[in-house]
């Protein structure tokens, strides 16, 4: 009777434990889907420093989490997208590379991370493009084919190659040839695209969308 005893209240216990830590992933998935829809749609600047500022909370308590940052970083990218100012943009930029690192340390591995980088290496081109370009163009390119190395079937890793492709072919007023073959594996593999995880990156089909005009 005691071993029997033992093995039921052993049996409560883990199932006390899996439901409190079941509770806990659906508080973290629901609170990180909130403040991702915000980055994605945002409309103003106060709105992602809001959601940014949420993610790096949520961050700082899920140690073990990569997610947090990376939308922070996301978040920090699109409000540089949106800066005029050369050095407040420098300055979303540094925030996003820090968010970068963190994410790093706890998914270096991850082609969506190191994908992100190469984004944040490519905007630096927009604060002075005649500068920057020789500093980050192939750097940039460089992540994006590292990134594709990691998981040749990670669209934004393309799009985002392309599109400083593009931005290539203009500068030397070239073919955009190159940059249309790329475009088109992505939009390939957007299309392709699907994942079980709910916090996984699906941004990026606009910029493809966009993107195909330069090829008609």
């Amino acid at each position: 009777m005691k071993k029997v005893n033992i093995i039921s209240i052993l049996s409560a216990t883990l199932l006390l434990v899996a439901h409190s830590l079941l509770a806990t992933d659906i508080q973290y998935i629901e609170a990180m889907q909130k403040n991702i829809h915000v980055v994605y749609t945002a409309q103003s600047m106060a709105e992602l420093q809001e959601a940014v500022n949420a993610l790096q909370r949520i961050g700082a308590a899920e140690k073990n989490k990569w997610e947090p940052h990376y939308y922070a970083s996301f978040g920090y990218i699109m409000m540089a997208s949106r800066e005029q100012d050369g050095a407040k943009k420098d300055s979303y930029l540094d925030q996003a590379m820090a968010g970068i690192e963190k994410a790093k340390t706890i998914n270096g591995n991850d082609s969506e991370v190191v994908a992100l980088e190469g984004f944040v290496q490519m905007m630096r081109i927009t604060v002075d493009p005649g500068t920057r370009g020789p500093q980050y163009s192939g750097l940039a390119m460089q992540t994006f084919g590292k990134a594709s190395a990691m998981n040749p079937d990670n669209p934004r890793a393309l799009v985002l190659k392309a599109q400083m492709q593009f931005g290539t072919s203009k500068f030397f007023g070239s073919p955009a040839t190159d940059a249309c073959e790329t475009l088109d594996l992505a939009v390939t593999k957007f299309e392709a695209s699907a994942s079980t995880n709910p916090l996984a990156p699906q941004w990026g089909r606009e910029m493809a969308t966009a993107l195909q005009h330069e090829c008609n």
